[in-house]
């Protein structure tokens, strides 16, 4: 199986392509976007050297799923999904901030928190509190979108008083945040699941606000896995995860944290082999659903023409 690490296309009415560390965004007419999930896969913001088979069709079906499973929530940009690894939807302006919402205290929270800060975002942290414990109630830490680098924690009053975001509209997408969380919680909880912290990411469109991206995947989320959860909590013992952070742990195991001078350790094709089958089973557990892959011959043209098709019958 051949992983889509880059695409070139040039479909009717495209005016630019934005490349993303994952996504390959093309903009149609600056009314629609095609957004195509790549096999590439990122982490500590770097785009690591190899592809993952069947990565892109897995966080692109998770995404469509869980956008029209909170369509009552909030508009969405997702129009059709014409293509395992493609969905076409509204182009919307976004927001310069990323919605993290974090409901355990895990992943960078916890690195900060162990370091010996007791503030995320503008928001105070309990004392005495372990890694992966339950916040009292979900905190919302937004960061800045950055286009190269490291996103940055920001308050909510650095926000509206930079004027990033107005303040009307700030706390619209704070409230949809918090319900579109619940919402996952809720979804995860009848898979067995505990959706730990996530980030959502919201554009306007005709001065109407829509949540836009990727919602509820591994790459966007973090879950831990209910059964077992309280007793590993107890014993301080290291949860069962599915998220993104098994890599995350390969690579800090080998000494690579995206920071200056280090090199990302090489990815066999066993260690490719093996991230697939993480995300074939995040799926699974997930969506509750077996994995279906897609034919992988000629994936390029069959994207192609999916989506010419879909782009078409858009423009009656």
């Amino acid at each position: 199986m051949e992983a889509i690490v880059k695409t070139n296309f040039e479909f009717p009415g495209q005016k630019d392509e934005y490349v993303g560390k994952v996504r390959d965004v093309y903009n149609i007419n600056d009314e629609y976007l095609v957004m195509l999930v790549s096999d590439r896969i990122s982490a500590f913001d770097v785009v690591l050297p190899k592809g993952i088979p069947y990565k892109g069709q897995i966080l692109n079906q998770i995404a469509a799923k869980f956008l029209d499973a909170t369509s009552d929530i909030v508009p969405n940009w997702k129009i059709a999904t014409p293509d395992p690894m493609v969905t076409v939807g509204h182009k919307c302006e976004p927001f310069k901030v990323e919605m993290v919402i974090r409901g355990y205290l895990a992943g960078s929270a916890w690195r900060e928190y162990k370091s010996g800060k007791r503030t995320l975002c503008g928001l105070p942290l309990p004392e005495g509190m372990v890694e992966n414990q339950k916040f009292p109630t979900p905190l919302v830490t937004p960061t800045t979108k950055a286009m190269e680098g490291h996103d940055e924690n920001i308050s909510k009053e650095e926000i509206i008083s930079s004027g990033l975001v107005s303040k009307e509209d700030y706390e619209a997408i704070e409230k949809y945040t918090l319900a579109l969380f619940q919402r996952g919680t809720e979804i995860a909880a009848k898979m067995g699941l505990i959706l730990v912290d996530t980030k959502y990411e919201f554009g306007k469109k005709d001065g109407k606000i829509y949540l836009i991206d990727e919602i509820h995947t591994p790459d966007s989320s973090r879950y831990f896995y209910a059964d077992g959860y309280e007793e590993r909590l107890a014993k301080g013992e290291r949860q069962r995860q599915l998220s993104k952070e098994f890599v995350r742990e390969w690579l800090m195991e080998n000494n690579f944290q995206g920071k200056a001078g280090q090199t990302v350790p090489e990815m066999t094709p066993e260690v490719v082999a093996n991230i697939t089958n993480r995300y074939i089973e995040l799926y699974e557990h997930i969506t509750g659903t077996k994995f279906e892959k897609a034919d992988s011959t000629n994936i390029l043209a069959r994207i192609e023409n999916n989506v010419n098709e879909c782009l078409a019958s858009l423009s009656k």
